[in-house]
């Protein structure tokens, strides 16, 4: 059995682990845990009712957050034109040099952006990018020819959310030095997002369960009644 830190044990006899929170209650638990020394992230984590395996029940999207995700986000942009995406705020940007580097196994980013038209250079990397979450899709609104907005917004806090094969999920909504109502509007506005992403025509329990933690905390279990 994996052994638990003083920190957290503390946190759990601190805590009613056994009982269901509303979003705001759960927060105000989770800001009087101890803190660490370090920034935590707090995250909303789901286990969802469809099945993973059925292509027509994939939930993915995005959310943008009130308050932002307090997470320093590296950029990069495929395009023909990288001068221009430099310009409105791209960390690095380019074509066929950044897929050559990203070949060599070359990483240093967080999100993916592409324009319509470098998408079918990007198609030579989808193995490579794809199972890192990294794949730019016009689903996740990461494949546009309107580069300021999305520059603009993953950089204030556009967060991207997607189901893994097991049918779970997590959502970044923020940081542990984020006011308790930052962090409260930020995961309505997450809560809200995953709710719009229910596949179309799904029957049956679309989540069912939500908890939310910091990064070195105990999870709260969330209620889940909004979402179904």
């Amino acid at each position: 059995m994996k052994s638990r830190s003083r920190r957290y044990t503390s946190a759990s006899d601190s805590l009613e682990m056994e009982k269901t929170f509303e979003i705001n209650d759960a927060i105000s638990c989770l800001s009087k845990v101890d803190r660490t020394k370090f920034d935590e992230s707090i995250e909303l984590s789901f286990s969802l009712g469809v099945d993973p395996k059925q292509s027509s029940q994939s939930v993915r999207g995005t959310v943008n957050l009130p308050h932002g995700s307090g997470k320093e986000v590296k950029v990069l942009v495929f395009t023909e034109n990288p001068e221009d995406a430099t310009k409105l705020g791209a960390d690095y940007a380019g074509l066929e040099d950044l897929i050559s580097k990203i070949k060599d196994g070359w990483m240093d980013f967080d999100i993916a952006l592409s324009t319509t038209s470098a998408m079918k250079s990007v198609r030579s990397i989808a193995r490579v990018l794809g199972p890192r979450g990294l794949m730019p899709t016009p689903k996740a609104g990461t494949v546009t020819d309107n580069l300021e907005e999305a520059i603009k917004e993953v950089k204030a806090g556009r967060v991207e959310f997607k189901m893994d094969k097991t049918g779970a999920m997590a959502v970044l909504i923020g940081k542990r030095s984020f006011s308790d109502d930052q962090l409260v509007e930020n995961a309505t506005t997450a809560l809200e997002a995953v709710a719009s992403s229910k596949p179309d025509g799904f029957k049956g329990k679309f989540v069912k369960s939500i908890h939310v933690s910091a990064t070195m905390s105990p999870s709260l279990r969330v209620s889940s009644s909004i979402l179904n």
